[in-house]
């Protein structure tokens, strides 16, 4: 049973824990706000914690004045952010209600505890799966709202959140995989020739908040822009690939020739073709960045060692000591060891 009859009577909100990673723009903290009737949900990315209030009554406006509703009532902890003077201020000028919690009692505000508990696990595996930075979570957390608002279903009343609140059914036509390989039109005219690229490589991460366009991330020019001159990549193979000079190029083709895997005088240096390997190694290489013969530890000839071959070792072999130790610090300095078959 629903006791709330409309949108607005209460506005659940909440500040996201802080990020160990800034966004782009600087955005540590997130102020989430839930209507309890249609479950909708608004996140307002802040810079501290300090800047709720304003982002707050900026929204409080925009929400009054886009459906006719008013705000009744809002319910928050008892954390300083919410609990001070401005906000009594403000809802006492505009008759707002202000509900506080009980000391220790996140439970009372689940409604909006559980949609961060789901933004916060959504957005983890967006960016696990995608091989993004972590400083794109906000963006990562803005297109979880716009999905989540679209397609989660209020209970009973058997509708989408955005349909409650919007009184309209949404459109997903416009929705795309985040961290997808897309291709952004150059509007460079002025300075684009002939025999340019008229696009540029980029990766989806969002929708524009204001305009009708998607936030790309260019990696050419290494900023984000917002354009809907877009044609998305959402295939599998869409996923960033390592980047691989000419110089490590070169120092692995000598390596493998030393270990006699590949044949370094059969092979064309200008050939497009990826040099034939041992079956033993895999197809992509994923190479440091400093892969140099200067850094190389140990003697080259001896090959690649990996802990795995390592166990399978110990598992076969026995160091034994040909003195007998008489404590630990012996023991671990001695070096009269032989090694014997299991």
């Amino acid at each position: 049973m629903i006791s709330i009859s409309k949108s607005l009577d209460v506005l659940p909100m909440d500040l996201f824990e802080p990020s160990r990673n800034a966004s782009l723009v600087g955005n540590c903290y997130a102020l989430v706000i839930v209507d309890d009737f249609s479950r909708y949900t608004w996140i307002l990315f802040l810079v501290s914690k300090n800047d709720a209030y304003k982002a707050f009554k900026k929204l409080a406006k925009i929400l009054q004045n886009e459906n006719g509703y008013y705000i009744k009532s809002i319910r928050s902890d008892l954390e300083g952010v919410f609990q001070n003077a401005k906000f009594d201020r403000f809802c006492e000028k505009h008759g707002i209600m202000h509900n506080y919690l009980a000391s220790r009692t996140p439970q009372q505000n689940d409604v909006v505890e559980r949609k961060n508990r789901s933004l916060e696990e959504i957005a983890r595996t967006m960016l696990n799966e995608s091989n993004l930075p972590k400083y794109f979570l906000a963006d990562a957390v803005h297109i979880d709202f716009c999905v989540l608002n679209r397609t989660l279903i209020r209970p009973i009343l058997k509708k989408t959140s955005y349909e409650l609140y919007r009184a309209r059914k949404p459109n997903i036509s416009h929705l795309r995989v985040f961290g997808c390989k897309c291709f952004i039109l150059n509007n460079e005219k002025d300075n684009l020739g002939k025999l340019d690229p008229k696009s540029d490589e980029g990766l989806h991460i969002g929708y524009a908040i204001n305009d009708h366009a998607y936030r790309v991330y260019n990696r050419r020019l290494l900023t984000v822009e917002e354009s809907m001159h877009v044609v998305f990549d959402e295939s599998d193979n869409y996923l960033p690939k390592p980047v691989v000079n000419e110089l490590e190029v070169d120092d692995l083709r000598i390596v493998l020739q030393k270990n006699k895997l590949i044949d370094l005088d059969a092979t064309d240096s200008c050939a497009v073709e990826e040099p034939v390997v041992s079956a033993d190694f895999p197809k992509e290489w994923k190479t440091p960045k400093d892969l140099t013969l200067e850094n190389v530890i140990d003697n080259i000839e001896r090959g690649v060692s990996t802990r795995k071959s390592l166990n399978n070792l110990c598992e076969t072999m026995t160091f034994v000591s040909q003195v007998e130790p008489k404590n630990l610090k012996e023991a671990l300095q001695d070096n009269n060891w032989i090694l014997t078959m299991q």
